[in-house]
């Protein structure tokens, strides 16, 4: 296939494009000033440094419950949660809301703060 450069840079803007937004909708070092100040008492952000809640390296993407090492109320373990952005918007508003049972009492009210803070975990690799 032989495409023209305008069209080789048209399809790679709409790639690209298409892949960032999910991380476009907050600030990740606002993000990180608000884990820090709200998040990091209970989470470490490197893998395998539990402390009261799991380490979130790595958590965009992965399976609620699954972190190695940590020991998961029953609830979180069960939920069957995938945490992409609108699963993680959703628990850090209300953690109780769908997962009944779970440990996580603290939330995060302000829609701004969940987002940055979403931008942020995105940041977080294993």
């Amino acid at each position: 296939m032989n495409l023209s450069p305008t069209k080789a840079i048209l399809v790679l803007v709409t790639v690209l494009g298409g892949s960032s937004r999910a991380m476009a909708a907050g600030d990740a070092a606002a993000g990180q000033s608000v884990f820090t100040s709200r998040c990091a008492t209970c989470h470490a952000t490197e893998a395998g440094q539990n402390k009261i809640g799991p380490p979130l390296a790595g958590i965009v993407g992965s399976k609620s419950g699954t972190v190695p090492g940590f020991n998961f109320s029953p609830a979180m373990k069960n939920a069957d949660i995938t945490w992409d952005d609108a699963e993680l918007d959703k628990f850090l508003a209300n953690p109780t809301g769908d997962v009944h049972g779970t440990r996580m009492f603290v939330n995060l009210p302000s829609e701004s703060d969940r987002q940055n803070v979403i931008a942020y975990l995105h940041t977080l690799k294993k």
